[in-house]
């Protein structure tokens, strides 16, 4: 197959031309010409004007795209494909070709996509009145790709692992993902195609617009709060880490030597966040007229976050002149809040204040225009006694006062993660923060369902670091090492483990603790050694003190004999919950009775899950963490074996198979990667399968910062290779150094040392000169 990727700066080597997005133009005869046996499938934007012979076994079709677009928009498809069809009828009553395509043998997968298209269509016209204005709408999965996917007009180019899915080979994470991107690039044809920007660095007026519109999208056909915390836990993941690092960047940079390293989490889901907040002060109704105002006034044209600004500004008459703040200033603002409440005159007072620290090139910021949601529950009954209402915080410091309340309160703040800041503890009256007491009330009774989940979050954090502290300043952790669990902590836990009334999948995340991710920004110096191992010991700890009643529920949430496989909201979630119970039973010591009933357990589901890949994918991540002298180990190799033989030569398949071995927790992970690089499998040259192994790897933080630097020095290494097949990919592999100032001062100068050698490499790709040179500045 042929396809292009233009996007930022790539017609330029198809043709001369002013490649840039603010020059647009109509493409109204493009012609493509091949075999017409190797090809004979040829595509590009728009709509199909003639198809024909040229003798000779070669044939042609020519395209025309009637609406304006810039150049980093163009795209051409030969192949020999299949696909799968379907139409769209339009609110005005016209019908669309739908087409998805894709190598013959993964046509069965591409149901789920051509579904989640048309669900898209449907969705934009009710939400926001935007209807789709060409005839034809053409998809194509493709293995090797650097994106996840793009919008070129009406023919989107996909990475096969955002468009393939069927039970047996995706699981439920890749079908919401789907349907996500989908989405997404489908929205894109309003807000990034009929109206793009004016320059590359306004992409966050495209990205981060099309990024909330997907999650509203999934929000409104899923769950809100179930999508609203997988969001979260995405920003604070990745976004809140480049943010603190030598990356961090505003959502509209201010220079850059590679256009391609700014497509980053601070421009696609921090820009979301800031969208997102445009709504909170506006409201739904006045967020939608702000969008009717600025696809009315720039449709066809290439424009500037300002235009999108002055739009939302000028339909809802609201000063939106601060708010600038957000697309100029990088970083993550820090939210402290100090409550009073005046029994005599049942009045209380909420104190909020912002602080932003330094970043590179930016030493101090000016406050920013920060929506704070927040309610006020009884702090008797924990009913809700002031509604979710948003607080416009402009200065430093303000004052908010809540008036006609009879008894104490307890604020939930935040609520529905209203802004993307930082929240540090509510300092409460006569108590110098939030208490675990508070924190386990607020777990049990907040209404907001998103702040609900946090707290118990909060809980849990603070018990791992605390258990992480306790374990350096005792010389690290002792194998198998228990922990004392608070009352608090355990009874939220329990509390949430028996509660059916919830959402299974929001009774999952909330049983779930916070990543390492998020956790290590809470250390002045990360500990990637105690930090892993105190996690480790309190999920045991749970496991330990809840085994019955995990099992308890574990088995109340097999499928019924004979169901049909089902992505409906109910089924994925009876399945996350399960997982996730399955998962603490077998962190139980492998030597221990109930050890030995999780791995039974485990390798019963994947024995029994050949066409149910989320429960078998569970399993298998079980399985492959034993260590080789676990007792389990035997069921280990069976497992690994018999998951790559069901593969079947799948790519996606085998790509689980090589990442779950790749982020295992079993010692001697280096070696296992080392071993998987070199399986007849792996391949250098094609990114998904480079990601599935050697990115993977460097976000494992216990063993990719394992003392010594073997694995610094092994990535290094990739990276040198990798840069002279894919700069794009190396270039976001260096990004694994780029944290080496939160890390002690060995690992800091042994990564520092991997970056100046990268950077010293003759015939280096601007790609990754530029993040070798920021991280090391």
């Amino acid at each position: 197959m042929f396809c292009t990727q233009c996007e930022a700066e790539g017609f330029r080597r198809i043709t001369y031309y002013y490649d840039r997005p603010d020059v647009m133009a109509t493409f109204s005869r493009v012609r493509l010409e091949a075999g017409k046996e190797s090809y004979p499938v040829l595509l590009s934007n728009g709509n199909k004007l003639e198809h024909g012979d040229c003798g000779g076994g070669r044939h042609f079709a020519v395209w025309e795209d009637p609406y304006p677009k810039p150049s980093y928009l163009f795209a051409l498809v030969a192949g020999d494909l299949g696909k799968v069809s379907g139409t769209f009828q339009t609110a005005s009553g016209r019908q669309v070709e739908l087409n998805v395509y894709s190598e013959k043998e993964n046509v069965d997968q591409c149901d789920h996509a051509l579904a989640s298209l048309i669900k898209s269509m449907q969705w934009d016209e009710e939400r926001f009145g935007l209807e789709y204005d060409l005839s034809l709408y053409n998809i194509v999965a493709v293995n090797d790709f650097n994106m996840g996917a793009m919008e070129n007009k009406g023919l989107n180019i996909f990475n096969t692992a955002l468009t393939l899915a069927k039970p047996s080979t995706a699981t439920d994470d890749n079908y919401e993902r789907i349907e996500s991107v989908i989405g997404h690039e489908y929205f894109h044809n309003w807000s990034g195609n009929r109206v793009t920007c004016r320059d590359w660095f306004q992409l966050t007026l495209k990205e981060g617009l099309t990024v909330f519109r997907d999650q509203e999208f999934s929000s409104d056909v899923g769950s809100r709060p179930v999508v609203r915390i997988e969001n979260v836990k995405s920003v604070r993941g990745r976004q809140f880490i480049e943010d603190a690092g030598p990356m961090s960047h505003p959502i509209r940079p201010e220079s850059y030597i590679a256009m391609d390293n700014f497509y980053t989490s601070t421009v696609y889901e921090k820009g979301a966040e800031v969208i997102r907040m445009y709504m909170t002060l506006v409201g739904k109704d006045g967020f939608r007229r702000g969008l009717t105002e600025y696809f009315k006034r720039h449709d066809g044209a290439a424009v500037t976050c300002d235009d999108f600004r002055a739009a939302m500004a000028d339909a809802n008459g609201v000063d939106l002149a601060q708010f600038e703040r957000w697309y100029t200033q990088a970083g993550t603002p820090v939210l402290t809040a100090a409550g009073a409440y005046d029994a005599a005159a049942g009045v209380y007072s909420l104190t909020l204040s912002q602080a932003c620290p330094p970043t590179p090139g930016q030493a101090a910021k000016e406050p920013f225009h920060i929506p704070v949601v927040v309610g006020l529950l009884d702090a008797e009954s924990g009913a809700e006694v002031v509604a979710s209402r948003t607080l416009e915080l402009r200065e430093a410091s303000q004052t908010f006062t809540f008036d006609g309340l009879p008894a104490p309160v307890v604020p939930s703040i935040l609520r529905g993660f209203s802004a993307p800041v930082k929240l540090a503890p509510v300092k409460l009256v006569h108590e110098p923060a939030l208490t675990d007491d508070t924190l386990a009330f607020l777990a049990a009774h907040d209404t907001d369902a998103f702040n609900r989940w946090e707290a118990g979050q909060a809980l849990g954090a603070k018990l791992v670091l605390d258990t992480a502290s306790a374990f350096a300043a005792a010389g690290g952790a002792k194998p198998d090492a228990a922990v004392e669990l608070p009352a608090p902590f355990l009874a939220a836990f329990r509390s949430t483990l028996s509660d059916a009334s919830l959402d299974p999948s929001l009774r999952a995340y909330a049983l779930v603790l916070p990543p390492l991710s998020e956790l290590s920004q809470a250390m002045a110096v990360i500990d990637p050694t105690n930090l892993p191992a105190a996690r480790r010991a309190v999920r045991r700890s749970l496991a330990l003190a809840c085994e019955q009643e995990l099992v308890a529920l574990y088995d109340s949430l097999a499928p019924p004999p004979g169901a049909p496989f089902s992505v409906d909201g109910a089924e994925i979630g009876r399945r996350r919950l399960r997982n996730c119970a399955l998962g603490y039973l077998c962190s139980l010591p492998d030597g221990s009775p109930g050890g030995r009933d999780a791995v039974a357990r485990a390798k019963a589901q994947f024995d029994a899950s050949a066409g149910c890949m989320t429960d078998r994918l569970a399993a298998f991540s079980c399985l492959v963490g034993k260590p080789d002298d676990s007792p389990a180990a035997a069921e280990r190799a069976a497992a690994v074996a018999a998951f790559h033989e069901a593969a079947g030569g799948d790519a996606l398949v085998v790509n689980k198979w090589f990442m779950t071995q790749a982020t295992a927790d079993r010692a001697g992970l280096l070696d296992d990667v080392k071993a998987l690089v070199q399986h007849p499998d792996f391949s250098w040259t094609n990114p998904n399968r480079l990601r599935s192994v050697v990115s993977a790897f460097a976000s494992s933080m216990e063993h990719f910062h394992a003392p010594g630097g073997a694995a610094y020095a092994w990535l290094g290494d990739a990276i040198e290779k990798v840069d002279k097949i894919n700069p794009q990919v190396a270039s976001r592999l260096a990004g694994a150094f780029a944290l080496h100032k939160r890390y002690d001062a060995e690992r800091g100068e042994l990564m520092r040392a991997q970056l100046s050698r990268i950077k010293a490499l003759p015939g280096l790709s601007k790609d990754t000169f530029e993040v070798c040179a920021r991280s090391l500045a």
